[in-house]
């Protein structure tokens, strides 16, 4: 039975520099969610029909993604997406060129000095690994969400947090000191080891369509707030995670965090409603979770439309590239680096060579003539390490992130609802 537990904050009478509101003591509540292991959910069947369709739609994205030679590079460059949004609902806001940018540099072992561009690039790497071992049924376990946790925050200044369940009180909303006027207390310290245990035994059974499970697995998460930062991230990992461990998207990661940061304040508030209170049998605590899973079933609906034609976009560039290079051969260093581009817009020989197992002196030779062709460009004349840009990938990528940011699909129908890059003149 879910219930709200009845604590005491102690003042702190001798804060240095505190206001007499954030010194002071205070009840508050914290919540404590069922569990879910062997938890029955009723869904009725227009939930059902919304899962199906959901479901549906991101089978047949994962299947179809056959314009690119090497699908790998669009699951590459929707995972970039993907993260950078994750990344954008909790205020990290970044545009693709400067974040591919900073890739790059990292790639040539240069140090990051952008933090914004660095804290994304962790939570690219940190969603990376978390779907990494869910690829084949891999079992959804603490120790992973631990070490993803871990990857988002070790070279940050919360690192002494990294990949630590939190040992004390945390909230949401209100003052930074105490939580006397917080929007919402998750359960305490003590019980979210076992808390997190049971979410990880919910999301290795299949007793539930996949979709169904990873939004139920993600509000769990949320509601749990097991970490003393980056629980957003981790939770929204998690959604990938179960969808890659059920077998739905293999391949393909579609940009569900970006459907939901367009609708910022309907997530929030349904991820809310969730939070009832008695028997998990009762009417509201039915209604709350199918309104959740609807909710989160049309943003993988729509994520998946999205996604379908950004494909079709990467697509239709490469063939005009190779209408303009003429005939190469399949085996060439041309060839490999038009299939690897769409996953790495942002380039340099070094990550070219890593990235299509060519020589040195091959890849030189086949970015010589895509620069020719212009196809490549290379942004500042330097003498080493030198960075070639595929300004029509990332002018695709641009075009997603403002696509995914009007509710209608369409900045000049209905404009975004939240700050995106420019678009193209």
């Amino acid at each position: 039975m879910a219930e709200f537990l009845r604590r005491w904050w102690g003042p702190d009478a001798d804060g240095p520099g505190l206001t007499r509101r954030d010194r002071r003591g205070c009840n508050y509540e914290a919540y404590v969610p069922d569990h879910l292991q062997g938890r029955i959910f009723h869904l009725e069947g227009s939930v059902v029909a919304d899962i199906a369709d959901a479901e549906r739609g991101i089978a047949e994205i994962d299947r179809g993604a056959v314009a690119l030679g090497d699908t790998e590079a669009l699951a590459r460059l929707l995972l970039r997406a993907e993260s950078v949004a994750s990344s954008r609902i909790e205020g990290l806001e970044i545009g693709p060129r400067r974040l591919l940018q900073a890739d790059a540099a990292r790639d040539r072992g240069e140090p990051v000095n952008d933090v914004t561009a660095a804290d994304v690039l962790a939570n690219i790497d940190a969603m990376a690994y978390a779907v990494e071992g869910a690829g084949n049924r891999d079992d959804v376990t603490v120790d992973r969400l631990l070490e993803t946790h871990r990857r988002l925050l070790v070279r940050t200044r919360l690192s002494v947090h990294a990949g630590r369940i939190r040992t004390i009180q945390n909230w949401i909303g209100g003052s930074s000191y105490n939580p006397c006027g917080a929007a919402f207390v998750p359960p305490p310290p003590e019980l979210v080891e076992e808390l997190l245990a049971d979410l990880c035994r919910f999301c290795n059974d299949d007793a539930l369509p996949a979709v169904a499970q990873a939004a139920i697995a993600h509000a769990q998460f949320e509601t749990i707030h097991p970490f003393v930062d980056g629980n957003g991230r981790v939770g929204r990992a998690l959604i990938h995670m179960v969808l890659r461990r059920r077998g739905l998207a293999k391949r393909v990661f579609p940009p569900v965090s970006l459907v939901l940061a367009t609708h910022a304040e309907q997530y929030v508030a349904a991820l809310t409603a969730t939070r009832y209170r008695g028997k998990a049998t009762s009417n509201a605590a039915t209604r709350s979770i199918e309104g959740w899973i609807a909710m989160f079933a049309g943003a993988c609906i729509r994520a998946a439309h999205d996604a379908e034609s950004f494909e079709q976009r990467i697509g239709n560039i490469q063939r005009r590239w190779h209408e303009r290079l003429g005939s190469t051969r399949g085996h060439s260093a041309v060839h490999a680096l038009l299939t690897i581009i769409p996953g790495a817009p942002v380039l340099t020989v070094k990550s070219a060579v890593e990235l299509t197992g060519r020589s040195v002196v091959a890849v030189n030779d086949g970015i010589a003539r895509l620069v020719e062709a212009g196809i490549l460009k290379q942004p500042k004349a330097q003498a080493r390490n030198r960075t070639f840009d595929a300004r029509e990938i990332i002018d695709a990528f641009v075009d997603l992130e403002r696509q995914l940011a009007s509710p209608a699909a369409n900045t000049r129908v209905e404009p975004s609802v939240r700050h995106v890059p420019r678009a193209r003149t």
